[in-house]
C-alpha cells in the first residue's frame, strides 16, 4: 500500500466528542504520529475480518495466538494432532512456558478463511485452551518452495537418486 502524497485520499468524519477524545488518547498512548495512521490500521483490520466472513475461500495469512494450561503433555499432544490435520495451513509454530503452569503458542498460518476458522475451532475445543485469537491480513506470504517451470505436484515430488556407480550426464 503506497503512502505517496499523490495516492492518498482525504476523509472527513464526525465523531461523538467522547469517542474523539478516546481516539486521541489511543494515538498518544501508542506513540503514533497521527490519527490517520491509527484509523488506517483499524480499517485494515476490519477489512481483513470482513473478507474472512464474506469470502470464505479467500486466502488469508495471519497468526493464531493460544494460551493454555493444564496437563501440558496432554494438551500439547492434542494441539499437535489438531495442527497435523492442517499441515498446509500451519506454516510455523512458536511455544514458550509462562508462569502459573501456562503456555503461550503462536502459529503462523495461511490458507482459505474457512480452513483457518476450522483450525481455530479445532484448537478451541481442546480442554485447557483458555484464550485463542486469530489475526489475519489479506497480504500473503510468498510461495515457500517455488520452482520455475514446474507445476506444484512436480515441485513436491522427490527426485530419483542416482546410484553411486552411475555417472550423471
Amino acid at each position: 500500500m503506497s503512502t505517496d502524497p499523490g495516492s492518498l485520499a482525504r476523509l472527513s468524519m464526525s465523531l461523538p466528542a467522547e469517542l474523539f477524545r478516546q481516539l486521541d488518547v489511543m494515538v498518544e498512548e501508542r506513540g503514533l504520529p497521527s490519527r490517520s495512521q491509527l484509523i488506517a490500521e483499524l480499517i485494515r483490520h476490519a477489512l481483513a475480518e470482513h473478507e474472512a466472513k464474506t469470502r470464505p475461500e479467500e486466502m488469508l495469512a495471519g497468526t493464531i495466538t493460544l494460551v493454555y494450561r493444564g496437563d501440558r503433555g496432554r494438551v500439547r499432544q492434542q494441539l499437535a494432532e489438531s495442527q497435523a490435520e492442517y499441515l498446509k495451513e500451519v506454516i510455523s509454530s512458536q511455544h514458550v512456558f509462562l508462569e502459573d503452569d501456562q503456555s503461550l503458542e503462536v502459529l503462523l498460518v495461511q490458507g482459505p478463511a474457512t480452513r483457518l476458522k476450522d483450525l481455530c475451532d479445532a484448537l478451541r475445543s481442546i480442554r485447557g485452551v483458555h484464550q485463542l485469537q486469530l489475526v489475519t491480513t489479506t497480504a500473503l506470504l510468498p510461495p515457500l518452495h517455488e520452482q520455475e517451470g514446474r507445476e506444484h505436484e512436480d515441485a513436491v515430488r522427490p527426485r530419483r537418486q542416482q546410484p553411486k556407480n552411475e555417472i550423471a550426464a
